[in-house]
């Protein structure tokens, strides 16, 4: 077996806990047989990955990478500590308690802030098990322990988890690179990319090129302080090879109100991810203008169909039925409901765009940052170089809305609900 992956006993799952049945939606057929008239769950392959003989031969220590052994259980980072990275090390560190293949401490990066009391944040999280400035009031986990310093809060952790602004991906990345040591898997939940004239830079291509790592990512309809209060919701894990890292993965998010399903396909998870908050924008003018709900609707389906189109555009291997999953339109949905880029473009359009996003971000998020804004630059500069303007009459026009070229009220013009041939 790969002694890389972390132990995964089946039996001690949470998710097997919490519901039997979601177990059958993820593991191979050829682990188990299923009897509906005895109602009976045994193993049959013995070197699956999840089994209990390979759990135990995938419990013998890890080497790094100058062959020296290493702690046989795995520890996680979370690098990131907004309102989303603190819900992610409240689901991570509930199931690092449960799973006997990992540890029980969850690391949290954090940027250092102080606070208004002159406290510093990290001190106040690991004394109140609360982030305050992002996440008030929601207990984390006494197992979470906030570092303010990145380079020591990843050195020993053998999974990675990035959530941060896709804007500030680059900069650690950078920071990182030739530090992470041994056999390291990566997850990012950045919803965001940098799309270059040349093509977009997906952040988990920017994390495996720079760090040397494998990276799946995890999307999906999730408006982080609803999950913090453990409100139902689903989300998507995309990966590329490894059907033995997206199953750890999704046992290590998993929980009674957040279910993981596992989709061979990173760029379109991702991708879904991204461009859903130019579709939020867009959403959020509508609300401003007061134009209803009816309206609403047809921006969130003119949105799917761009997202859908520019996604195999760019990379012809994306599929279908990802747009169908949590990733996708209920990420549209839950996006164009709430959420923060939706809620700051409809008071950029209440203000008739005299207000700057730059401002309204500053006075509403609580310095947070919008996604929605930045990549819907980058992909009106993509689409331009490209010659694809007119493919895409939605995501370019949210773009110029959003520098003042067109007023909000630009969102309606007919030429984006039309049928488009090119399509």
């Amino acid at each position: 077996g790969n002694r890389s992956h972390p132990t995964c006993r089946l039996s001690q799952s949470p998710i097997l806990h919490a519901n039997p049945f979601l177990i059958l939606s993820y593991l191979p057929p050829s682990l188990f047989s299923f009897s509906f008239s005895s109602f009976s769950l045994s193993y049959l392959s013995l070197d699956s990955p999840l089994s209990p003989v390979s759990a135990m031969s995938h419990a013998k220590s890890r080497e790094d990478a100058n062959g020296e052994c290493r702690d046989s259980k795995s520890r996680v980072t979370i690098v990131g500590s907004g309102s989303w990275g603190s819900v992610a090390a409240k689901l991570v560190a509930s199931n690092a308690l449960k799973l006997p293949s990992f540890h029980d401490e969850v690391r949290m990066w954090v940027f250092e802030e102080v606070l208004p009391n002159g406290e510093k944040l990290t001190d106040v999280i690991n004394k109140t098990n609360e982030n305050a400035n992002y996440l008030p009031g929601i207990k984390l986990g006494r197992n979470v322990v906030a570092d303010p310093d990145l380079e020591n809060a990843v050195k020993e952790a053998n999974m990675l988890v990035f959530v941060t602004p896709h804007q500030f991906m680059d900069g650690i990345c950078k920071k990182l690179k030739g530090k992470i040591k041994g056999e390291v898997e990566a997850i990012s939940l950045v919803k965001g990319m940098e799309v270059k004239k040349e093509g977009p830079c997906m952040i988990s291509n920017l994390i495996s090129k720079e760090l040397g790592i494998n990276c799946s990512v995890l999307m999906g309809a999730n408006i982080a302080n609803e999950i913090a209060v453990e409100k139902f919701s689903e989300a998507t894990v995309g990966y590329r090879e490894s059907r033995e890292i997206a199953d750890t993965w999704v046992q290590l998010f998993s929980t009674p109100y957040f279910m993981v399903t596992p989709v061979r396909d990173v760029e379109g998870v991702e991708l879904c991810g991204t461009l859903k908050n130019v579709v939020a924008i867009a959403a959020g003018f509508v609300d401003g203008l007061e134009m209803g709900n009816n309206t609403k609707a047809a921006i969130m389906r003119i949105g799917l169909r761009e997202m859908k189109a520019l996604s195999k555009l760019l990379f012809p291997s994306v599929k279908d039925s990802t747009f169908f999953e949590s990733c996708g339109v209920a990420d549209v949905i839950t996006t164009c409901l709430g959420g923060r880029n939706r809620r700051v473009a409809e008071a950029f359009a209440q203000s008739g765009g005299k207000r700057s996003f730059d401002e309204l971000e500053a006075e509403m998020l609580e310095g947070q940052k919008l996604q929605g804004v930045s990549t819907a630059r980058e992909v009106y500069e993509a689409l331009n170089h490209r010659g694809w303007m007119e493919m895409f009459p939605l995501f370019s026009t949210v773009h110029q809305i959003c520098i003042g070229r067109l007023k909000p009220d630009a969102i309606v013009n007919y030429r984006n609900f039309g049928p488009n041939p090119k399509l």
